[in-house]
């Protein structure tokens, strides 16, 4: 449903502004600020998330070594790649891609071989039920676990927007769709089926990665070890891509007069060093609470993301059935609909304000609108700020196909 909601609105406009563009132009110019802050603090604090991750994963060969260490060390080196121009961080996302792709892909080869190749009893569909069973907290342990997983798909909406910038974005939309869906077959559910037909979930709970613990159980010599260096490459992976995003998101909001003007100067090769140094912010909130409390910080910061992402995705419906009114007000035909309108829209809404209403009775995500109410509301006052100062908020053009107008960039 989002990604359908994204590609309507992306096809209407030749250009790609962003999400935040779109609900700045279709609902409102506090809308639009909201959005893009809000994104990118998400953004900013999912680094943050990756980094405790990390220094999680290293307690497999190093367990009385202090997280930190770990945290502050890889947190300097991507700092460091991120401070040259564009082509290191390309050169390095692009080896790290390449890795946990291909392992993913072999694991998924040797577990498929051990539950349906071989008459091993411990392996197969039977352990799906083992241990209580489907649901063995209910629907209400799965609707929690939602809350969890949408972190996973974080980032999945700038595939729609990425391939508005294509020449032909209809065809370029499509094809992203069953890509995405298929992805989502492949190194999710597939590989998930695999693990639980391997791992008990007493196991796989007992364990910091799923993959690491599936290699134990198999007893595949040094297999853990060469799988947790891949969980950290994706880890890594997923850290260097939001830091480059992230900064690149305030350099943006700078040149647009959205942000401080200091954010949007660039270094002799050309990278925006201020806005990167800003956006360390996630990393230093994790150093921060990795020191007062190591054996939740992994969750802590992703309570802390999950409001900017969920309320994110919000914006994202509340914008698509608002470009849907504008485009009915001025008779206007869309090369692309998504089926189901407004429906979809309308449900996708729903359901993010309810997973929203449900962190307050998650004990781990009980900071995310303790967190997320404040922040939004100090974002509303930097915009009426802005706005009193300068007479109206800036924004840099996107030419639309539907119709001639602009909307800023997100």
């Amino acid at each position: 449903m989002l990604m359908g909601a994204l590609a309507e609105m992306t096809v209407a406009h030749s250009t790609t502004g962003s999400f935040g563009a779109f609900a700045e132009h279709y609902v409102s110019p506090l809308a639009g600020f909201l959005t893009k802050y809000l994104y990118w603090s998400c953004i900013v604090l999912a680094v943050g998330t990756e980094v405790t991750a990390i220094g999680d994963y290293m307690k497999l060969w190093f367990p009385t070594v202090p997280s930190i260490i770990w945290i502050l060390l890889f947190s300097a080196v991507l700092i460091g790649v991120n401070m040259f121009n564009v082509k290191a961080f390309g050169t390095l996302e692009y080896w790290f891609s390449t890795i946990k792709v291909f392992a993913i892909i072999a694991f998924m080869l040797v577990a498929g071989i051990l539950v349906f190749g071989t008459h091993n009893a411990d392996y197969g569909v039977h352990n799906y039920m083992a241990e209580g069973g489907f649901f063995p907290n209910g629907v209400t342990g799965m609707w929690f676990a939602v809350v969890v997983a949408i972190f996973s798909y974080l980032s999945i909406e700038m595939i729609a927007v990425a391939a508005g910038e294509a020449k032909d974005p209809a065809t370029s939309v499509k094809k992203a769709f069953k890509v995405s869906v298929f992805r989502l077959f492949l190194f999710y559910i597939l590989t998930l089926a695999l693990i639980l037909a391997i791992a008990p979930v007493s196991k796989i709970l007992a364990g910091d990665s799923p993959f690491v613990t599936v290699m134990q159980v198999i007893g595949i010599p040094f297999a853990d070890s060469m799988i947790n260096i891949v969980v950290i490459i994706a880890a890594l992976s997923a850290m260097n891509s939001r830091l480059y995003i992230s900064t690149r998101m305030m350099f943006s909001l700078a040149r647009a007069g959205q942000a401080p003007a200091v954010f949007g100067r660039l270094r002799r090769n050309g990278a925006p060093v201020n806005a990167l140094l800003l956006c360390t912010a996630g990393i230093a909130v994790a150093t921060c609470v990795y020191v007062l409390n190591p054996d939740s910080g992994f969750t802590f910061m992703m309570a802390l993301s999950m409001f900017g992402a969920m309320s994110t995705w919000f914006m994202i419906f509340l914008t698509h059935l608002a470009f849907r009114r504008a485009m009915k007000r001025h008779g206007k035909v869309l090369e692309y609909k998504l089926r189901f309108y407004p429906l979809a829209s309308a449900i996708g809404a729903v359901m993010m304000v309810a997973l929203l209403v449900t962190t307050l009775f998650i004990d781990a995500f009980h900071m995310t609108l303790i967190f997320g109410i404040p922040f939004a509301l100090l974002v509303t006052a930097m915009y009426f700020v802005l706005k009193k100062r300068r007479g109206a908020t800036p924004a840099t053009e996107v030419t639309s196909t539907t119709e001639n107008t602009s909307v800023g960039q997100g």
